[in-house]
């Protein structure tokens, strides 16, 4: 992990705790004294906000150790698990302010607002606006999902304050006590915010496909090498932010040799290491046919058969052995299609039925990335 990511991190994390432990120690005085369940509930949310902080320095530091022998990719999951726990933590204090409130609903009691009251409440919104841009634009610097999650519940703390002070202003113009009814809605957003982002972590944990516009930067990339014909099975495993490793399947001709082979591997995996921090540990190879034009004719007449089913996304690897007398391709199949196995099977009859003197080898490939 690079060193000045992990204390662009560390210093935005504590530079958190440091203004929510000031907020929260006046906003739970404020609250006590003014027995206002609202502001509580506001002090509860910048709490977990400062046990969110401590949490991700603390992932982040683990996650910065470099690789040993039982974790070869190093420790970079350790903030996704630290991401889960803060999540988890939010819904916990939301869960909290929802029940403290409801108990004042059934039974309400008057609250105590004075000039001081409202000071506090106005300084926290400054506050956590401020901070919530700062963390959030730290966070996207650094590609860190934990420091842009904690800034986005800053400012969802910022308007959840807001509504606080609201409340405040018409119980001292118009005598009206939502206090309780704005605990509700304060615990609402907290509890939506929290569920939002263990969804989010749940996600990283068990691995979501690669951004669009990265595995076509990747194929791209790759294309650009004299020769190849095709990307295909771009398959990336991340193991931290920042931290991918992966293989490919690339196109050749079948009139090349295994040094020429070898060379293109090994410009692979040097470019996308270069351009995009990404290990290409496996480059795999589909053999072209160029020596028969008759292939081409046979080629195009399964792919036409193949692409005349819906739900067909691809079909690539196409290799014809003619000493043999085999067919060799790969089909990838749309996860909408509810019946994949039989659609294959469907598509594999149909093509013997067309070449019975072909020995037909069709692999059903997976949809990994675009």
């Amino acid at each position: 992990m690079n060193s000045n990511r992990e204390k662009i991190i560390v210093r935005t994390s504590i530079i958190s705790i440091i203004l929510n432990i000031v907020l929260v120690g006046f906003k739970a005085l404020v609250g006590i004294f003014a027995n206002s369940i609202a502001i509580v509930s506001d002090a509860i949310n910048n709490l977990s906000d400062v046990i969110s902080s401590i949490i991700a320095i603390a992932g982040t530091k683990f996650a910065a150790k470099e690789p040993d022998k039982n974790h070869p990719y190093g420790h970079g999951r350790i903030e996704y698990m630290a991401f889960f726990v803060i999540s988890a933590i939010i819904i916990y204090a939301g869960i909290t302010a929802f029940i403290e409130s409801l108990k004042k609903i059934i039974k309400p009691e008057d609250v105590n607002y004075n000039h001081f009251t409202f000071i506090i409440i106005i300084m926290g919104i400054v506050i956590k606006f401020l901070l919530g841009i700062y963390v959030k634009k730290k966070g996207r610097e650094v590609n860190s999902d934990t420091l842009v999650a904690s800034g986005a519940d800053a400012l969802n703390d910022g308007i959840v304050s807001i509504l606080v002070l609201i409340s405040g202003v018409i119980y001292i113009i118009f005598h009206i006590n939502f206090e309780a009814y704005v605990g509700i809605l304060v615990s609402i957003i907290i509890l939506k915010t929290g569920i939002e982002m263990i969804k989010d972590s749940i996600n990283d944990i068990l691995g979501s496909r690669i951004e669009s516009s990265l595995a076509n930067d990747i194929k791209n990339e790759i294309m650009l090498i004299d020769k190849v014909n095709g990307v295909f099975d771009l398959l990336l495993n991340n193991y931290g932010p920042d931290r991918y490793y992966g293989s490919v399947h690339v196109e050749l001709p079948d009139t090349m040799n295994v040094d020429e082979v070898d060379y293109i591997s090994r410009e692979i995996t040097d470019r996308i290491m270069n351009k995009f921090g990404i290990i290409i540990h496996t480059v795999g190879v589909y053999s072209i046919n160029t020596k028969n034009s008759e292939i081409i004719e046979i080629r195009k007449d399964i792919s036409d058969i193949v692409f005349s089913y819906d739900g067909i996304i691809q079909m690539h690897g196409f290799y014809i052995n003619e000493k043999e007398k085999s067919i060799r391709f790969d089909i990838i199949i749309d996860y909408k299609v509810e019946d994949k196995e039989e659609l294959y099977k469907i598509i594999c009859d149909k093509v013997k039925n067309k070449y019975p003197d072909y020995k037909i080898d069709v692999v059903l490939d997976f949809d990994v990335s675009d």
